[in-house]
């Protein structure tokens, strides 16, 4: 009987093996992410808005960690050409992600109650056992998942998307009496839910295949850029990333910081779902294409492709973002809306350039990464050190935003050098999306700027989203055929 079911729906899905990759990881992280923007308007009216910041501030941490957890040596995992040394990176990334949970473990010990303080937030000290727990399982979950990504495992990766929605918003829901604390429990339980599923037949290849200490050793040393470089590139650009969260609560309040979380949560976990499958299937393939020089080609479809996907949805946000939030979160939610209308560019071009940050690793310049990144750390810092010093929340977040949007933007200038396209193709990709994006949406701009008494706004995004749905229509069929 499954069967039955599961053969059709296979033969829905595209035949070539990018398209094919990219619309297996999308279903799964589509139903995941469903669920998540579903409970959603349940879960803003069970806990506060200073509950969410205590999540945002936790959330930031795991982070941190999560990104250094195995010295991004995951990264490495579908690059070498046998199993055997890509197997002997699996083990060696699992091995620094144990150290790594020590050390959060050791952190949380002998200071976790007066990391709290400094942060805002020591309502946080209670549950900052959960720390290590979240790095480890999200660590060892980014290693098996980027050797799933090796040997093309796409189904694998999108079922586990669902368990960790599914566990995430259970505990979320039924831990709501505790307060933020019930936010922590799902994050952290979210994190590794699933994870058995990858991690089993990562570890009977590696088992078949009785990888040894010394190869272990050897891809360390085969394989030291990562560490040194990427590891610093990664952690500069989640310490931008979550830099809001963490120092909003320490500099404004953690309702500043619950506020800006909520925003960023539905504003990139939409424009992530296919973002993230586009980038763990462009890792698989970028690497084959820039072996046979296809990698110029590759990078502008992918990149005029994600800027039709990714401008309506910014589009919208810039023009009814608080009335929008405050009619699905509620009333106390509108000035996350605020911050929505001004992340919106940032974040659009976040989609449109992240799956490309693989070609620091395929072409093995960690170090240019690295410098980009810390240009943006230092923006971030500056804009954020702008507005706290003016005491301007929204101002803040304002700077931050259009500090961001503006280095992204000369990311996408260096990753058309780098792979031969001209700029100004790059740059008319995105000039044709925002022409179709504003006829498609054009009722919306009506509304929402003269504001005519016949035609409401919640009318208008109606009719406009039927448009925009008739245009990813035309896209997915096109991608399909």
């Amino acid at each position: 009987m499954l069967n039955r079911i599961v053969m059709p729906a296979r033969r829905l899905l595209p035949t070539r093996a990018f398209a094919r990759g990219v619309s297996v990881l999308v279903g799964g992280t589509a139903g995941a992410q469903l669920l998540t923007l579903l409970a959603a308007p349940l879960l803003t009216r069970l806990y506060a808005p200073e509950d969410f910041g205590l999540l945002a501030v936790y959330g930031g941490l795991l982070a941190l960690f999560t990104v250094v957890a195995s010295g991004r040596y995951q990264l490495a995992i579908p690059l070498p050409e046998t199993e055997r040394e890509a197997a002997a990176v699996l083990m060696l990334s699992l091995l620094v992600v144990g150290l790594t949970s020590l050390v959060a473990l050791l952190m949380v010990v002998l200071g976790g109650g007066a990391l709290a303080e400094l942060l805002g937030v020591p309502s946080l000290a209670p549950w900052l056992w959960l720390l290590p727990l979240g790095v480890a399982l999200a660590g060892g979950y980014q290693a098996v998942s980027h050797w799933a990504v090796r040997v093309k495992a796409f189904p694998a990766i999108a079922a586990t998307r669902i368990k960790q929605s599914l566990v995430l918003l259970t505990i979320q829901l039924a831990a709501s009496p505790l307060g933020g604390g019930g936010l922590l429990l799902g994050q952290a339980a979210g994190q590794g839910a699933g994870t058995l599923t990858l991690v089993r037949p990562a570890l009977r290849t590696a088992r078949e295949l009785r990888i040894t200490l010394a190869e272990v050793w050897a891809a360390a040393l085969r394989y030291c850029k990562f560490p040194l470089f990427s590891t610093w590139s990664g952690l500069f650009n989640t310490l931008g990333k979550q830099l809001p969260a963490l120092l909003f609560a320490a500099l404004f309040s953690p309702v500043a910081a619950g506020l800006y979380a909520l925003a960023h949560r539905v504003l990139a976990m939409p424009m992530s779902l296919i973002g993230e499958a586009v980038g763990k299937v462009f890792l698989s393939s970028a690497a084959q294409a820039h072996r046979r020089g296809e990698l110029g080609p590759l990078v502008a479809k992918v990149h005029a492709t994600l800027a039709q996907i990714a401008m309506p949805p910014a589009i919208v946000l810039v023009l009814i973002g608080p009335e929008l939030f405050a009619l699905v979160f509620g009333e106390r939610w509108r000035e996350a809306g605020e911050f929505a209308r001004w992340m919106a560019p940032w974040l659009y071009l976040v989609f449109i350039t992240s799956p490309l940050t693989h070609l620091f690793s395929i072409l093995e310049r960690q170090g240019q990464g690295l410098l980009f990144q810390s240009v943006m750390l230092g923006v971030r810092l500056a804009a954020i050190a702008i507005g706290a010093a003016a005491d301007d929340l929204l101002l803040t977040v304002a700077l931050f935003s259009l500090g961001s949007a503006v280095c992204w933007i000369g990311f996408l200038g260096w990753i058309a050098y780098l792979t031969a396209n001209r700029p100004v193709g790059m740059a008319s990709s995105t000039l044709v999306a925002l022409g179709w994006s504003l006829a498609l949406l054009m009722p919306l701009v009506i509304a929402a700027w003269p504001a005519p008494s016949w035609l409401p706004w919640g009318m208008a995004l109606v009719l406009s989203g039927v448009l925009v749905a008739w245009r990813y229509f035309l896209l997915f069929r096109k991608a399909y055929t």
